[in-house]
């Protein structure tokens, strides 16, 4: 599809003083068959406000030229993972059995039903759905809560994201820590710092939790989900080993939680946008996510821009 414009020299006086004189000037204009008035209206309304007392045009040209729709910009934009790599064999929880990675169909069993050059392997794993990163729903705590078929993707897709650095305090997350964040509406990621010990023994040894009082906090205030880079978001040391406060009052709320993120350091405070989604499988309540954030993107501009420097100055 073509677009027409009008190119031209012009000689413009403006009737509150002064006057605008113009080379090889472009215009966008309706059709081929445009008239020279036309052109000159136009002009004059790109013109305005300024009152244009006389307009004359010389060496008038109209083309057409392909047109080419406006493309946006590409968004400056960073991913962060923040998922713990799931392998055969791996420990997420101790007392739960490790994923068992097979091969339905070997690449060598599947030449023979395809065309000479042709492979394929078809993957098997056997798991419970507390494996790695994984998503709790509420109905892996309650039995007519919502499964991982009825989640909502707003509460686990490109959520705006707040981070809670928690690390050097006591081991619970508690509604002191909580206080001043703005919550309401968002991913609060609890960074504990307890993702260090993935995979060792200590990952489960005064493990980091969000306490009750938390908890509480977090579902009176609103907040779309809840993630921890810690074993469990409850408390599994004993004498507390049974109790799940926090589990039974964000599921009850209806708040998924997220748990065994890693890597929360690499995050800003706030900016990021959190996003940790499951297969859609009914009758489930948890099961492992490829969570992420993004965010965007910082140049080097950028950094001298925050830092005062102009051009000519000195920060």
């Amino acid at each position: 599809m073509l677009r027409y414009r009008a190119e031209f020299d012009a000689e413009v006086t403006f009737a509150d003083g002064g006057d605008l004189n113009a080379r090889r000037f472009q215009v966008d204009v309706p059709h081929a068959d445009v008239t020279e008035a036309e052109i000159t209206a136009r002009l004059v309304d790109l013109l305005a406000p300024r009152p244009v007392e006389r307009a004359r045009l010389s060496g008038v040209r109209v083309f057409g030229e392909p047109h080419v729709p406006h493309q946006r910009p590409i968004s400056r934009t960073r991913f962060v993972e923040l998922s713990h790599v799931i392998r055969d064999g791996l420990t997420t929880c101790p007392g739960l059995p490790a994923p068992q990675l097979r091969q339905h169909l070997t690449r060598s069993e599947s030449r023979d039903r395809y065309a000479p050059g042709t492979e394929f392997v078809i993957d098997r794993i056997t798991m419970v759905g507390n494996t790695g990163t994984y998503v709790d729903s509420p109905f892996h705590r309650y039995p007519d809560g919502t499964d991982l078929a009825g989640l909502p993707l707003e509460r686990l897709a490109e959520v705006p994201a707040v981070v809670v650095h928690a690390i050097g305090g006591p081991r619970g997350v508690t509604a002191e820590t909580l206080a001043g964040v703005d919550v309401a509406g968002r991913a609060v990621l609890l960074h504990t710092g307890g993702d260090r010990h993935w995979a060792t023994k200590e990952y489960v040894t005064d493990a980091p939790y969000l306490t009750r009082e938390g908890a509480q906090d977090l579902v009176d205030r609103g907040a779309a989900v809840v993630g921890i880079d810690a074993v469990n978001i409850d408390d599994i040391a004993a004498p507390a080993r049974g109790e799940r406060p926090a589990h039974s009052l964000l599921l009850a709320a209806g708040i998924p939680i997220v748990e065994h993120l890693t890597n929360l350091a690499v995050l800003p405070v706030h900016g990021a946008r959190f996003t940790a989604v499951p297969p859609r499988i009914a009758g489930f309540g948890s099961f492992p996510v490829r969570a992420y954030a993004t965010v965007p993107a910082e140049e080097p501009h950028d950094r001298a821009h925050s830092a005062g420097w102009q051009p000519g100055g000195h920060a």
